[in-house]
């Protein structure tokens, strides 16, 4: 195979990626590994490596990608996972750059002449370090304890610091981050070294020099640069390892553990990354929430709530007598209301829209309930799903229709009470009793007696 078809074939392969970049990238590589195996290209998202293509070198170890940058910063390619820098390596794109590379063993060469100065500086740094990547992420094929590493670190690390004298590559963005680049791949070793088999461990007491100018809160100020490397939330939990036995602090499971965390993390959006990764573990819906209760507020952005679903809903069983979602919503009057507000009173939930036929059909049948429950301990909510840009239909129809119980706006079908019962389609009704606990939630409908009568079984109980 031609190496041309390779670079077509990976283009094919990722074609959908944001062009924001106007000219591609192209990679041509040679695998020289004494084992083949497929050559893998990721991105950087959040900082985690995320696989966007790979392909199968030719019976001569020919590979190639061509790729549109989503952004400009690090790419990784290699032939290992996700989850790890082992026999992977960081490059930098923004679009309009050939790269030209060998994939060796346990490291990488550039070749021919065409290569961007971003990634011949890379390269250089990637040669210094090298003995620290060995000994560090490749320990399985170097054997190594501290009494070897640590001196040989503190020599790197001390070159480092004339490093990029004369290796300004005029590219303003690359220039600036290098150095953070730097700091993240020296933090990785040192605390990959230590977390990591050996036939001897130090104390705390024989760290070198480097372990006590590695400070958590120095890396997690802001998101940025935790996102943009390829292994940010990996080493950063790294770091927070090491700074935990520095401190004599033990570890500890569940909350107590995130909270033990978070204390090293001083922005809250990391606060809440963190959240979520320990809750990627849980078996039980009670568990997560009890961690929601103290670490939702740090679920700030559509990424995290994102995830915080995608942890949560398989979790989910929505059996009768588990807590109800705890949901924050304004009336028409705008003030806000929560589900503890209405503690001590069967709750019926009807989730509809001003759009929808089933839902206004059911209207004349609320209202006769409503009625008939008049003076018993249940509230009748009507949450509306309509879209933010209809919220004066609901306000209107709430008036000209003069709806009873109380109205609230959730602003969306994709809105947060909706996502969390999974509700697909409109009316559904859900009930809940005076703990706040769950009777279920897909009850009768209004226009059925059952409804009334689930009503007073449950204020009876």
């Amino acid at each position: 195979m031609k190496l041309k078809k390779l670079l077509s074939g990976a283009l094919l392969c990722i074609t959908t990626v944001s062009a924001m970049a106007q000219l591609p990238v192209e990679v041509k590589g040679l695998l020289k590994k004494k084992r083949s195996s497929a050559v893998k290209l990721f991105k950087v998202k959040y900082g985690k490596s995320v696989e966007i293509a790979n392909t199968t070198p030719t019976g001569t170890g020919q590979f190639g990608f061509l790729f549109y940058p989503e952004y400009e910063g690090l790419y990784v390619i290699g032939t290992g996972n996700e989850n790890g820098p082992n026999d992977n390596y960081k490059f930098y794109f923004k679009g309009g750059e050939q790269l030209s590379v060998n994939l060796l063993d346990s490291s990488y060469v550039l070749t021919g002449k065409l290569n961007s100065k971003e990634n011949v500086v890379l390269s250089q740094w990637h040669d210094l370090t090298f003995p620290l990547e060995q000994k560090a992420i490749n320990f399985m094929k170097v054997q190594s304890t501290f009494v070897d590493y640590f001196p040989e670190q503190e020599e790197i690390v001390a070159k480092t610091k004339t490093f990029l004298n004369g290796k300004a590559t005029g590219n303003v963005k690359f220039d600036k981050e290098i150095k953070a680049i730097m700091a993240w791949d020296l933090a990785s070793y040192a605390t990959n070294f230590l977390n990591t088999p050996r036939s001897a461990h130090p104390s705390v007491e024989e760290y070198s020099n480097f372990y006590s100018t590695l400070k958590a809160e120095d890396f997690a100020k802001t998101t940025n640069k935790v996102y943009t490397y390829p292994w940010g939330f990996r080493t950063l939990s790294a770091i927070i390892s090491v700074n935990m036995r520095q401190q004599g602090k033990a570890y500890k499971r569940g909350v107590e553990g995130v909270d033990l965390f978070a204390s090293f993390v001083p922005n809250d959006t990391l606060k809440g990354d963190l959240a979520l990764d320990n809750a990627t573990g849980y078996k039980t819906i009670g568990d997560y929430q009890t961690l929601m209760a103290k670490y939702d507020k740090y679920v700030i952005t559509k990424a995290q709530k994102e995830r915080s679903s995608n942890i949560m809903n398989p979790l989910l069983t929505y059996k009768p007598g588990t807590d109800a979602y705890e949901f924050s919503y304004a009336d028409n009057t705008g003030k806000m209301y929560s589900m503890k507000d209405f503690k001590g009173k069967v709750v019926l939930v009807d989730t509809w829209a001003t759009w929808c036929g089933p839902c206004k059909a059911e209207i004349p049948f609320l209202k006769k309930l409503e009625e008939e429950m008049k003076g018993t301990d249940v509230q009748i909510i009507s949450l509306s799903t309509d879209a933010e840009k209809d919220k004066e239909k609901w306000l209107k129809m709430i008036k000209d229709e003069n709806l009873g119980g109380l109205q609230l706006f959730a602003g969306g079908p994709a809105n947060e009470f909706s996502k969390y019962y999974k509700i697909n389609a409109i009316p559904r009704f859900l009930v809940f009793d005076k703990q706040g606990k769950i009777v279920t939630v897909d009850s009768p409908r209004p226009s059925q007696p059952e409804l009334k009568a689930l009503l007073q079984k449950t204020l009876a109980n």
